[in-house]
């Protein structure tokens, strides 16, 4: 869109624009998640959304949970869903491991590599913002760890600043949870990663995991939790209550600029919108000067 580089105010446009999708559950043969829910569709709900943004990003960060049960056809599935999209889009895939992907089929049927039990990690250079992808998934459990090898290479990947810093994409969040039982599957000794990071050029973190949007800070870095795709934690109940729904389904707009990063909740909704803001409107407000603007669109009628 043109109006997305227009400045009207302090902010310069966003450097980098990353788009922030997280648990999709995807099944073989479609099976429904918990006899419940229908893991494809919602998945494909969510991808017409993206193809309708009417943004260029930059990248497509999943932070795992890519899959319930790790199994190679819905890996594949996953795949033929997703990769279209991004082509289309022109945008790299980053694939995060969570605690239902199995590290060999993982490894195979979605990235193309050798099927071992080695922490699914990667480093990406998107423009000049470097994103690693973390493997916080234990092999045979839910809970999170990132172990002392994981870490000293994270260590050397960080030695270097990148020249528009550091995004971490990981599936457990290094944060409190809202949901008792959740605490139980966190992420296992968080000091050790805030020691790592500590005095570099990490700005933000991304994860997934919770199944609702929410935001924190950890070890002086903002941390962005995007919702599933698949279904979504109905925390308006009492935190002992809080259960799964059909609804609610988002993903994340994380913009990068070259003082802050915001990350802004899209939802994945069929509602009508107004109809007041268009490009004529962007055009002629382009074309006043920044008092006419103010003029027009800053003071009370």
């Amino acid at each position: 869109m043109v109006a997305a580089s227009v400045q009207f105010g302090q902010h310069a446009p966003a450097q980098r624009t990353i788009l922030h999708l997280s648990d999709t559950h995807l099944l073989a043969d479609n099976a429904p998640l918990v006899g419940t829910y229908d893991t494809a569709a919602n998945l494909d709900a969510t991808l017409r959304r993206v193809e309708r943004l009417g943004t260029q990003p930059d990248a497509l960060v999943f932070t795992g949970d890519l899959t319930d049960l790790g199994e190679p056809e819905a890996y594949r599935a996953l795949r033929d869903a997703v990769e279209p999209v991004a082509e289309a889009l022109d945008a790299p895939i980053i694939w995060v491991a969570g605690n239902h992907d199995e590290r060999g089929p993982m490894r195979q049927h979605l990235l193309d590599r050798e099927p071992t039990e080695e922490p699914v990690v990667s480093v990406h250079d998107v423009g000049g913002l470097r994103i690693v992808a973390l493997d916080s998934s234990v092999p045979g459990w839910h809970h999170g760890e990132l172990d002392a090898a994981q870490l000293a290479w994270l260590a050397e990947v960080l030695a270097e600043p990148a020249p528009l810093g550091t995004l971490l994409a990981m599936h457990h969040p290094p944060l409190p949870c809202h949901l008792p039982v959740f605490d139980i599957l966190e992420l296992r000794d968080q000091p050790a990663l805030g020691e790592v990071i500590a005095d570099t050029d990490v700005r933000g973190i991304l994860a997934g995991h919770l199944h609702y949007s929410t935001s924190g800070t950890f070890a002086g870095v903002p941390v962005s939790v995007a919702a599933a795709t698949c279904y979504t934690m109905d925390i308006s109940r009492p935190a002992v209550e809080v259960n799964g729904m059909d609804a609610g389904q988002s993903f994340h707009l994380t913009h990068v600029y070259a003082d802050t990063i915001t990350h802004s909740v899209v939802p994945v909704v069929e509602a009508p919108s107004g109809d007041f803001f268009s490009q004529e409107w962007v055009d002629h407000m382009a074309s006043l000067t920044p008092e006419a603007r103010l003029e027009a669109f800053s003071r009370k009628r």
